[in-house]
């Protein structure tokens, strides 16, 4: 076992240049849930008619798939109904459908939370409901659900290794060129991708935890 050959300067930065990929995936994945999932949860918290169900079905059935399943879809299946993205946006738009789903159950049980009191005083205060939602409901909800929103992040961050199945760039991908060249450099790379993950997910879980300790002492 080479260790010395495996930590190159070359050979971490290119690992580096993964991690930094599968940074950009997760946050930009993360971004476009948070919005869709919000829709999602509010639709659902709100009980719409008919719409409620509907999202709520799609989420369920979201939910319940694989996760490399609905990569495979996303970079193989679209393009068959005309629908061409490259490798990243194939893994962006992979992880934003299930990590929508994820997060709206997380808008709904945050906005659950916040008592039914609320809505009724900003309603008799002259409010609309859209108006009471957005500045009195949501602000209580959001701080509730940070944690777990980063939780979620934290979960996001370990699954974009999945799409090394479809070649995108990762840490994981770019570990596996480097041990692919020489197999003295499995351990090694095995330990640097360890390392990495760790660090990036333990202070997110540093801040998920000062974060629900604030909840509670605010």
């Amino acid at each position: 076992m080479d260790m010395s050959g495996a930590f190159s300067w070359i050979n971490m930065r290119f690992l580096l240049d993964g991690l930094w990929v599968t940074i950009q995936v997760s946050v930009v994945s993360i971004i476009f849930s948070m919005i869709l999932g919000g829709i999602a949860g509010t639709v659902r918290y709100s009980g719409i008619p008919v719409l409620s169900k509907v999202v709520g079905l799609i989420v369920d059935i979201i939910r319940n798939l694989p996760l490399l399943l609905i990569i495979f879809f996303t970079y193989f299946a679209l393009p068959q109904i005309g629908i061409k993205l490259n490798i990243f946006w194939a893994a962006v738009a992979a992880l934003t459908i299930f990590e929508s789903a994820m997060l709206s159950e997380i808008f709904r049980a945050g906005l659950n939370a916040v008592p039914s009191g609320q809505t009724e005083a900003g309603m008799s205060s002259g409010l609309t409901y859209v108006q009471t939602l957005t500045l009195i409901i949501m602000p209580q909800a959001f701080k509730s659900m940070l944690p777990a929103i980063l939780s979620q992040l934290i979960s996001l961050i370990k699954d974009t290794s999945l799409a090394v199945i479809i070649s995108l760039p990762e840490l994981m991908h770019n570990a596996k060129i480097i041990y692919g060249q020489n197999t003295n450099y499995v351990i090694p790379m095995f330990i640097a991708m360890t390392a990495m993950y760790f660090v990036v997910c333990y202070v997110l879980s540093l801040l998920s935890n000062v974060l629900e300790s604030s909840k509670y002492n605010y």
